[in-house]
């Protein structure tokens, strides 16, 4: 019988949670921690802590030569285009005998830029506006490179906005901030919290080397019909419809440059070679559990 595999996952938020209880049965799962008071919560999912700071080079040491497998889950930094984190922590991986077999990154849609509302797959090239986006760029770049260098397979998931029962706008909502009017709505994408972490553990079994997956759910909405289904579901009004002048002028402008691209993303990919079918194939099944 083979030695059970050990997995390290960078990045201990919301996604990494619910992944957790599915990949504890089948590896021996570490989590990288900046934090040591969640060290406990972690423990109770039968996952074994490890300290370490994307941003702290020196504090990643502990991480080279015993990873068979990887799942990336840590956003970049806040500032700048370029991903620091995943270049901190590809250097720490690299400094062991042995290399991880396989690495799983989860990336953001944003990196297509705007598509003007047209059909899209993982085909389209990559055009990011925003810094973040661009930084997410980087990062599926630096990726790809260090995996084709040393024959790890490296695989991007492509995640949309998430969403989940805990995980709903209700204060956005509750502020009465506005959307956009229909005449101008912009297409979103969304994918329920759950099918985003199971994704993540299929790719870790599926998937070629420097294969990326639109990880979206099958929902064909504007902004606003969002906004309006999730009001609706917390039973709060639906939020005003402004013109794209007037919805400049009241939002901050993070909160605007959602505003400014629009896409329909197809996930073709991920259910004829990640095998994945969704358990909330859209927006409205996702609320009606939520």
């Amino acid at each position: 019988m083979p030695p059970v595999q050990k997995l390290l996952i960078v990045g201990s938020g919301d996604i990494a949670r619910r992944a957790a209880s599915w990949l504890s049965k089948h590896f021996v799962v570490f989590v990288l921690l900046r934090r040591t008071e969640a060290a406990g919560a972690w423990r109770e999912l039968n996952v074994r802590p490890m300290p370490g700071d994307l941003d702290n080079p020196a504090s990643l040491r502990r991480l080279a030569g015993w990873a068979d497998l990887v799942l990336h889950l840590a956003p970049p930094q806040g500032e700048g285009i370029r991903d620091c984190r995943t270049r901190h922590l590809l250097a720490a991986l690299g400094r062991g005998g042995s290399l991880p077999r396989r690495l799983v990154y989860v990336s953001t849609t944003g990196v297509y830029g705007d598509c003007g509302g047209a059909m899209i797959d993982e085909t389209r090239p990559r055009s990011p506006s925003s810094a973040r986006a661009l930084r997410r760029l980087d990062a599926e770049e630096t990726l790809r490179r260090w995996g084709a260098a040393r024959h790890v397979p490296v695989i991007l998931l492509r995640a949309p906005g998430i969403y989940a029962g805990d995980r709903l706008p209700e204060a956005r909502l509750q502020a009465g901030l506005p959307v956009l009017a229909e005449a101008e709505d912009v297409y979103s994408n969304h994918i329920h919290a759950d099918d985003l972490a199971r994704a993540c553990c299929r790719a870790l079994f599926r998937g070629g080397a420097g294969r990326s997956f639109n990880v979206v759910d099958e929902s064909d909405l504007c902004m606003g019909a969002y906004f309006d289904l999730v009001a609706d579901r917390l039973g709060c009004s639906r939020p005003p419809r402004l013109s794209r002048r007037e919805l400049e002028q009241r939002l901050s402008p993070i909160q605007y440059s959602f505003m400014l691209e629009s896409r329909r993303i197809r996930n073709d990919r991920l259910g004829k070679e990640l095998g994945l079918r969704l358990l909330y194939p859209t927006v409205s099944a996702g609320l009606s559990v939520a």
